[in-house]
């Protein structure tokens, strides 16, 4: 019988890995429309995370802002992806609760968008309609990286015909 801690942590180290591998080596999946920038697939690894634990969802979101940082991205970036930490414990806590998926996906998309947008602040980006369109921009694509999580998942349990979670396709 396999020990769940050891089966945990190798997940874990796995989904920081690609957390960190993401912004450093997939730049071609980059989206800049300034002010906005969005590497797609960078919340996959914290989505997944999410519904092991919500430790390991905000050790993998810090594992995100570290792959940012090594990636050499700037520094309203690096912030921005400090967000995913808070995101992902959230999401680890609701998913504990038994809170389906698309709510867990809607309110962390929630904290996730003003997150960001308060993160940027520092950095010179204020205004209403500027944080409007990062927001925006922030919520969308947190729901396309949900969706291509939502899909692993489901390749993942067609391949291996066992379940991933409770609730998390329903």
């Amino acid at each position: 019988m396999r020990n769940k801690k050891i089966v945990e942590m190798t997940y874990s180290a796995l989904l920081i890995a690609f957390a960190i591998i993401i912004p450093i080596q997939f730049g071609f999946l980059k989206i800049t429309i300034p002010p906005f920038t969005a590497t797609i697939a960078a919340h996959v690894p914290i989505f997944l995370a999410m519904f092991i634990s919500p430790f390991v969802g905000a050790i993998v979101g810090l594992g995100s802002t570290i792959g940012f940082l090594l990636a050499g991205t700037p520094a309203f970036v690096v912030a921005r992806a400090s967000v995913h930490i808070f995101v992902a414990l959230v999401g680890g806590i609701m998913y504990k609760k038994n809170i389906g998926f698309f709510k867990i996906v809607l309110v962390t998309g929630l904290i996730h968008a003003i997150g960001e947008a308060i993160a940027v602040i520092p950095f010179g980006f204020t205004g209403v309609k500027v944080l409007g369109i990062l927001s925006l921009g922030f919520f969308i694509h947190h729901f396309v990286d949900a969706f291509i999580a939502i899909s692993l998942v489901k390749a993942i349990e067609k391949a291996t015909g066992k379940r991933f979670g409770k609730s998390i396709t329903e």
